[in-house]
């Protein structure tokens, strides 16, 4: 267990040793036979990338590419403890961008809990600080934060811990936060200079205990980090998801290249897993403030409906009433115009009765409008 022998791509007349093939399709059958027991993630920024968090390295959109405004010698010295010392706005300028709470895990960090859940997660190695693993709940025994994360923070001089209520101030505010000793506060991110935590040596044998690695979005170009692949036993399967080859994998027997982003990679892997629905419900459950904010966004509109439905109400009785003014009207001018045309006609009937020379036919008694002549 070590160093790889050879970079060469493994040649597919090579058989594998523990799978059935070099193929996605076999990795998911070593998962569901149950020889498979001891899963370990490597993971890099590019499993935070659909979270909105952008890389460091990709030409152009990575974090090193879009440095150039803070005027830095060189992108790196962002995350240089020497740098720092000498010029802290730099890095809290970036890290008022980066902080935690403002990204929530993807459909990636929700298999890597899924996987601790089915009993079979040893350990979850990763390069990235955005805590974003801590969010998605993968247990804290199971994670080993290589680089340091923002999720603590001391003074680079005496390191004393700092206040997390108080870095998040400083943090959002863009302001730099010092200790009651005078010294510079910095979050629990290993910089260029630094070493790597001590719980990342202490669980490096881990690598080597595993039946499956599966390395996800890292360039693997960053030591030591780089060399965990290489600590994977010889009869431990290793699967690569990334959008390029990296770490060397390919060049042994149960080496595995899914190319892609790790998103796509693991939704399909849950899917051929019959792990689907599992891994829908919790990546849901993970974006809990978004579906809040829907389910608020229902209730709002629940309350327009009964709002629009009563002033529709409102306007229908309005509308009645008229309806009813309008009808009693027409029905008192209707009566009149009976009552006018029956006067009318009684009028006409009664002229008619008179003989001409102005004498009733039986001679007697008066006209209604006067004596007769």
């Amino acid at each position: 267990m070590g160093a790889e022998t050879s970079h060469e791509v493994i040649d597919d007349d090579v058989a594998p040793l523990v799978l059935s093939a070099r193929t996605v399709g076999a990795v998911v059958e070593y998962i569901k036979s149950g020889e498979c027991q001891k899963v370990v993630f490597m993971v890099g920024a590019g499993i935070s990338t659909s979270a909105g968090i952008p890389d460091f390295r990709t030409p152009g959109t990575g974090l090193y590419s879009n440095l150039q405004r803070l005027n830095l010698p060189h992108p790196e010295a962002v995350f240089d403890i020497s740098f720092f010392r000498e010029n802290p706005v730099p890095f809290y300028t970036l890290a008022r961008e980066l902080h935690p709470g403002k990204f929530k895990p993807t459909i990636t960090h929700a298999f890597i809990r899924l996987v601790s859940e089915k009993g079979l997660l040893l350990k979850c190695f990763t390069q990235n600080i955005d805590t974003l693993e801590r969010a998605a709940g993968i247990p804290a025994e199971k994670l080993v934060e290589a680089h340091g994360s923002f999720a603590s923070q001391h003074c680079i001089d005496c390191k004393a811990p700092y206040p997390d209520s108080d870095m998040y101030t400083h943090i959002t505010s863009g302001t730099i936060p010092r200790c009651p000793c005078g010294g510079l506060v910095k979050p629990d991110i290993t910089f260029f200079g630094e070493s790597l935590p001590h719980t990342f040596h202490e669980n490096l044998p881990q690598a080597g205990n595993a039946d499956l690695a599966i390395i996800m979005g890292s360039s693997l170009s960053v030591y030591p980090f780089a060399a965990l692949p290489a600590r994977c036993g010889e009869r431990c399967a290793r699967l690569l998801i990334n959008m390029e080859g990296a770490g060397g994998i390919g060049t042994r027997r149960d080496d595995v290249l899914m190319l892609g982003t790790c998103d796509d990679g693991v939704k399909r892997l849950a899917k051929e897993l019959g792990w689907e629905v599992e891994l829908d419900n919790l990546y849901k459950e993970l974006q809990g403030p978004e579906e809040k904010e829907e389910a608020m966004s229902d209730a709002m509109i629940e309350e327009e409906i009964k709002r629009l439905t009563a002033e529709l109400d409102k306007e229908l009785k309005i509308a009645e009433d008229y309806k009813g003014l309008v009808e009693g009207k027409l029905k008192r001018e209707d009566e009149k115009r009976k009552e006018t045309e029956l006067n009318r006609k009684a009028k006409e009937d009664l002229e008619g009765e008179i003989p001409e020379g102005g004498k009733a036919e039986d001679g007697e008694g008066e006209l209604e409008n006067g004596p007769r002549v």
